[in-house]
């Protein structure tokens, strides 16, 4: 049985959110004549949007609902559940009750729903071109630090196998992964078997052991260097290599393909180097602009990768929700064009 997150979770600055103070202002103004007005039908808002999508944002939605609106114990809240699969125009959540009691919220609870949906729809696609290897989510250093806790969250519920920062997994309980990054690399003269050496004796044992290879351009090299020397503590090794760079073991082979960055002849190039070295249990992983088409290619032409980190392009697109009343007092009212569509899939919260 699906199960909802408990709206206690949510980070939420609930009493800014009461005040209105992240709303459009035309719905806080709609609040108040309602109020001023003594004006209270009961109306039934539908929520939607116009694509096929993986939806998320349905759960802090409801809690921003149930935090933040005036008098919540009022209002019927029905919605599908974060990870659900939705069609254009289908209804994802209804609320019903007095519009003065929650007019404030829509700017708030729309945006939760369009971002979230996003990369949740986006990590989807990702996880799917990927062919069931396992696909990490970096992309937290390209957003505002405050969406983190939501965007990780969205990423799980497409189906995304890690993230970088405990943000992203606090909603989840899952702990941030990563490999070693160039700076480390950097701060150690440029030494990648140094920085590895360094990395190895002071993090935790239980972490996965994960070498990046790049940071000479001879990935070649550089991965079987740091296999001879950690052999099997060493669990995968991870290339990023420049898109404006050609890596060293990729020069003999230019001519008919786009030779900068991972291209998937460097990766040919490793794991067959790793393979007849005896290394053939260490996993490769792979970043630096991967996306849908470029994931798809690669497990076409069935490149040996094994895990892909996948960063900005999980944010491109937007997924814009939106909400209408559709129903007066129990009879249909609503702008030409937005009728009431039920939605037998909803569920109450």
């Amino acid at each position: 049985m699906k199960q909802r997150l408990s709206p206690d979770i949510f980070r939420i600055p609930v009493e800014e959110i009461k005040s209105g103070f992240y709303s459009d202002s035309y719905f806080l103004k709609t609040r108040d004549i309602l109020l001023k007005d003594n004006h209270h039908p009961k109306v039934m808002m539908q929520i939607f949007q116009r694509q096929n999508a993986t939806v998320c944002g349905i759960d802090e939605a409801i809690a921003i609902i149930k935090r933040c609106a005036h008098n919540p114990e009022n209002l019927t809240i029905k919605a599908l559940y974060d990870g659900d699969t939705v069609k254009p125009w289908e209804s994802v959540m209804t609320i019903e009750g007095d519009l003065a009691d929650f007019s404030h919220l829509e700017t708030v609870y729309l945006g939760s729903l369009s971002r979230q949906t996003k990369i949740a729809t986006n990590v989807k696609n990702v996880v799917v071109a990927a062919n069931g290897k396992p696909m990490v989510f970096f992309p937290s250093r390209f957003d505002y630090f405050a969406t983190q806790l939501s965007d990780g969250y969205a990423a799980h519920i497409g189906g995304a196998s890690g993230v970088s920062t405990p943000a992203n997994g606090y909603y989840w309980d899952a702990p941030a992964m990563g490999t070693i990054p160039h700076s480390l690399i950097a701060t150690y003269g440029g030494d990648t078997i140094l920085a590895t050496k360094a990395f190895d004796q002071h993090i935790d044992p239980n972490v996965n052991r994960i070498a990046l290879v790049d940071y000479n351009n001879d990935c070649v090299a550089t991965a079987l260097e740091v296999a001879h020397n950690f052999k099997e503590k060493l669990w995968a090794i991870r290339m990023d290599t420049s898109d404006n760079l050609v890596d060293t073991s990729v020069l003999p082979y230019m001519g008919n393909f786009k030779p900068t960055g991972v291209c998937a002849q460097l990766v040919f190039n490793v794991r067959q180097a790793l393979d007849q070295a005896g290394f053939s249990h260490v996993k490769i992983m792979v970043s630096g602009g991967f996306n849908v088409e470029r994931i798809k290619d690669f497990e076409a032409a069935k490149v040996p990768v094994d895990i892909y980190a996948v960063g900005s392009s999980l944010f491109n697109d937007n997924i814009n929700f939106t909400a209408d009343i559709v129903m007066v007092d129990g009879k249909p009212c609503s702008k030409a064009g937005r009728q009431y569509i039920p939605n037998p899939r909803l569920i109450q919260a």
